[in-house]
């Protein structure tokens, strides 16, 4: 056990603290085993120099986001506070960091599940994400992707989605294959744009290092050393799904998201998604991640007004 003090500066004990010490009580239930003591502009922290280290962390973390913010809302201080998982200490990335993106901005899972998801692709070859609209559930599987082809466990990234309102055949969009799919691609690269340079993103695309294309083009394939995406899978039908899942080649890794809430089939037609995980519910092998509202990363509105749509 050790003692550490922290003297607070730039902020005020009240911001910091929260009122009525809401804030640090929050800390405190996070860190059972460590004992934290407000005392004026000082914080004292005792406890095992693990917990010490992660709350001094944290602690900064609230103080930056004070700075920058003005305040900590309770929505933010529950993220700040929000576990991630350690995958590896591999490289030089910190112990909850999936990778750095663009300028060496970290990118983190945000929240329990997201992290649940982070450590299922990692444990797993094949995993289905399902979740509601914000959740990150893509742009999680896509650094997971990113971070596998940096790390040289794969040699390419193949990333699909079913163009559901343009018939998928896509025939009579004008545009080469890129202009014609771009419309529904296009959430997927704005997460690559994040985490790849725009000239590199631009030579993966060209040498197929990074390949983008609709479902329909997956057929007949065998997908080898490949980390692939199949994003929007709720609006695939039960034989598309079929036909993607048994792609699946050696060293390759598959992730499937989708929402069920926002199916764009014929009514009469059953959604591949939902099918798929009914049929393999039974496969020990394979991993699901649920995500909900709590998991949403987009406006604090988005989560209300999911939650609203589920009541």
């Amino acid at each position: 056990m050790i003692e550490k003090k922290i003297k607070i500066e730039d902020v005020s004990p009240l911001e910091l603290f929260g009122v009525q010490n809401y804030n640090l009580k929050e800390l405190a239930a996070h860190f059972s085993e460590a004992k934290i003591t407000a005392r004026g502009e000082e914080i004292i922290l005792n406890g095992k120099p693990s917990d010490i280290s992660k709350i001094s962390d944290i602690l900064a973390e609230m103080t930056q986001q004070i700075i920058k913010y003005g305040e900590i809302n309770k929505e933010k201080l529950k993220e700040i506070l929000t576990p991630t998982i350690t995958l590896d200490n591999g490289g030089e990335l910190a112990p909850d960091v999936i990778l750095h993106g663009i300028k060496g901005h970290p990118i983190k899972a945000k929240s329990a599940n997201q992290a649940k998801m982070v450590k299922a692709i990692h444990d797993h070859d094949l995993v289905f994400a399902v979740g509601p609209a914000g959740t990150g559930k893509t742009f999680v599987a896509v650094a997971m992707a990113v971070r596998a082809l940096k790390r040289k466990e794969v040699k390419k990234i193949i990333v699909t989605r079913p163009a559901v309102e343009a018939g998928e055949s896509l025939g009579f969009l004008p545009g080469d294959m890129k202009e014609k799919i771009d419309p529904y691609i296009r959430p997927i690269y704005d997460a690559l744009s994040d985490m790849i340079e725009a000239d590199k993103l631009k030579i993966y695309e060209e040498t197929g290092v990074i390949e983008i294309a609709p479902l329909a083009y997956m057929r007949g394939r065998t997908l080898n050393n490949a980390f692939v995406l199949l994003d929007e899978a709720q609006n695939a039908t039960p034989m598309q799904i079929k036909m993607f899942l048994t792609r699946l080649g050696l060293g390759s890794k598959m992730v499937i998201t989708g929402d069920k809430t926002q199916i764009d089939l014929p009514i009469k037609q059953k959604s591949g998604l939902i099918d798929a995980l009914e049929v393999l519910k039974d496969v020990k092998s394979i991993a699901v991640v649920t995500l909900d509202a709590k998991d949403v990363t987009r406006h604090p509105l988005v989560r209300e007004i999911i939650k609203a749509y589920d009541n």
